[in-house]
């Protein structure tokens, strides 16, 4: 304060300069959005302008070779299907059957025919395989596999299949009826069949049923920009397939657009909409007259050009900067030489003296940076003592956590207990509750443990036996368990109550809750490398692996006092270990329904010399 005061007069004196050094920089800052800002903007707009167009090509080029690879994978498909028409059309067996006659024997033809298409629907592409013949077959009104020729007449696609003559004709997805299953979306890979003694009379038409979900999921998996619209279109323009099944069989587009589509095999073409206007990218299907088309709105394009421009336009603004910046600082160099020479000084003075001695250091009286170094002054001595004071609440936060996880022990557990002694004693008068409280007053002395907060492997191992000896007495007949430890994991320190939640859990929840009869329940200690693992593993009910994951990252959101379970919790223990140990120790859990639960405990070896005073046997 004296200082202050001291200095306060000198501040009056150097007012003038003062203003006069901010005129100064305000002239500077205005030297710098004239030569530089204002020319590098203009700069980065016309490149922006050039470039952002080079990127929209480059956007929807990109897009036109997404569509172009989801048309290669639905050709894949299709051929699948028409690979398993061919190979019927071609068999020599199915026209044997199709034109000899079934008045003797209908039944053998059926057999024949059914197997025929049976081994066709092997092909997971094919849904079904159906073949319409003439009325006078006796098993064209079987309605599965068979059908009359009559019930196609009615079809909008049955003149189309006449006039191939025996070429494969793709249907669009319309909605087909089948008596043995559901109704569904399919695509007809139709053809007509002749009789090959013949050739002038009709034997039948093949249809081979694609299920529409099949081009559904694959047309899905299409990553384009979102929103999209992705739709097939015949040549007539019509819409064949869509996720809206509404729309199948109406206009696809405008007719200027379906114009244009229809003359190429797949390119780009930019449609005029209200006032942003949308890209329309097409391929051909091979093999069909089907256009795979997806509608991607234009501004969703300019938004990922944008994106990509956003780097370049950034660098072109750096670099542009940086080059004014070098003839700015050429002029400036001879002004600020002054400065720089009083800064070195007190940046040589730190260094030298440290932040401990910046209050013996000698400010020079006179010149314009006494205000730059009195501010260094004090933010540094603020600094240290900012860093002193983040330590010290740093150190007391993480005391506190540790004391308030500790604290939330539920004694439900010693009220039942009590409980129960109570109510032995009352209805039996047996000698066992003598048994009861000396294993209670066990209990007590190793929880407790005279206030520490760490104990021993060992005593945390006499505690859960302890426990679980407390607990048969409670559920007679109900499980039994076994400790296993390495002699040399005994002496090693470890956050007390560790193993109690987990083995509670274990019987509570595992064993109690399976339903099964008597339960097991096995508590190990040993070496895992260079760490101390400890696990609890039961046979009980078990549960989900997603449960599992969450019990150790969601905190337990209230207590539980109805005496089904922990209120301390899997996560408050992971919480106390890491703790204890660090962020590459803690719990992990495996489980899986009816087949139990093991919990594992990973622990920092800490070893200690243990004192013993519990006089528990082994």
């Amino acid at each position: 304060m004296i200082r202050m005061k001291r200095a306060f007069p000198r501040w009056l004196y150097h007012l003038p300069a003062l203003l006069r050094g901010m005129i100064e920089a305000r002239n500077w800052l205005l030297a710098y959005v004239l030569l530089i800002l204002v020319p590098a903007g203009f700069l980065l707009y016309t490149y922006y302008q050039k470039t952002s167009a080079i990127l929209e090509q480059e956007v929807t080029r990109t897009m036109l070779q997404t569509i172009k690879q989801a048309g290669i994978n639905l050709q894949y498909q299709l051929d699948r299907v028409r690979d398993t028409s061919n190979s019927l059309f071609m068999s020599p067996s199915l026209y044997k059957y199709l034109v000899e006659s079934d008045e003797a024997f209908p039944i053998d033809v059926m057999k024949n025919l059914r197997s025929l298409l049976e081994v066709a629907e092997n092909n997971e592409n094919v849904f079904r395989v159906r073949l319409f013949v003439d009325d006078s077959k006796l098993y064209a009104g079987e309605k599965v596999n068979f059908f009359s020729v009559e019930s196609l007449k009615g079809r909008p696609w049955y003149p189309r299949v006449l006039e191939a003559s025996g070429t494969l004709v793709w249907t669009g997805a319309y909605n087909e009826h089948y008596i043995d299953r559901d109704d569904a979306y399919v695509f007809s890979a139709a053809r007509m069949l002749r009789d090959p003694t013949r050739y002038d009379r009709f034997a039948g038409i093949l249809i081979v049923d694609m299920n529409e979900r099949t081009v559904g999921d694959l047309l899905d998996k299409v990553e384009l920009s979102k929103p999209k619209s992705l739709y097939l279109m015949d040549k007539d323009g019509t819409l064949i397939w869509h996720s809206d099944k509404s729309r199948i069989g109406q206009p696809a587009a405008a007719p200027e657009l379906l114009s244009r589509i229809a003359s190429a095999p797949e390119g780009i073409e930019k449609i005029s909409q209200g006032h942003e206007g949308k890209y329309a990218v097409y391929t051909s299907i091979s093999n069909t007259n089907w256009k795979l088309v997806a509608e991607v709105p234009a501004g969703e394009i300019s938004r990922q050009a944008v994106t990509l421009n956003r780097f370049s336009g950034a660098a072109v603004l750096l670099g542009v900067s940086v080059l004014f910046l070098l003839l700015v600082f050429v002029l400036l160099a001879f002004v600020i030489r002054g400065m720089n020479r009083r800064v070195q000084l007190v940046i040589r003075a730190i260094h030298r003296e440290g932040i401990e001695r910046l209050d013996d250091y000698n400010v020079r009286e006179g010149g314009s940076l006494n205000l730059l170094e009195r501010s260094v002054d004090h933010m540094m001595l603020k600094v240290k003592g900012l860093m002193e004071e983040t330590y010290t609440a740093k150190v007391q936060e993480r005391e506190a956590q540790l004391r308030a996880l500790q604290a939330q022990i539920n004694p439900h557990f010693l009220y039942n207990t009590l409980d129960m002694i109570n109510w032995i004693a009352v209805g039996r008068g047996a000698t066992d509750i003598s048994q009861m409280i000396d294993a209670l007053a066990k209990y007590f002395r190793l929880s407790l443990n005279k206030g520490k907060d760490n104990v021993s492997v060992e005593d945390e191992l006499n505690l859960a036996r302890v426990y679980l000896e407390i607990q048969q007495s409670r559920f007679p007949q109900s499980f039994d368990f076994t400790i296993e430890a390495d002699p040399g994991v005994m002496d090693l320190m470890m956050p007390k109550l560790t193993l109690q939640p987990i083995v509670e859990n274990a019987l509570l929840h595992g064993i109690r809750k399976s339903g099964r009869g008597r339960g097991f329940i096995r508590i190990e200690g040993r070496w895992e490398g260079e760490a101390l693992m400890l696990s609890v593993t039961d046979d009980g009910a078990g549960m989900e692996e997603k449960l599992a994951g969450r019990l150790l990252v969601e905190p337990p959101s209230q207590a539980r006092i109805d005496g089904t379970g922990s209120s301390y919790g899997l996560f408050n223990v992971n919480e106390r270990i890491r703790l204890f140990a660090g962020d590459g120790y803690g719990l992990s859990i495996r489980s899986r329904p009816g087949e139990g639960t093991r919990v594992k405990v990973l622990l920092k070896p800490v070893r200690i010399k243990p004192t013993h005073d519990s006089g528990l046997d082994k």
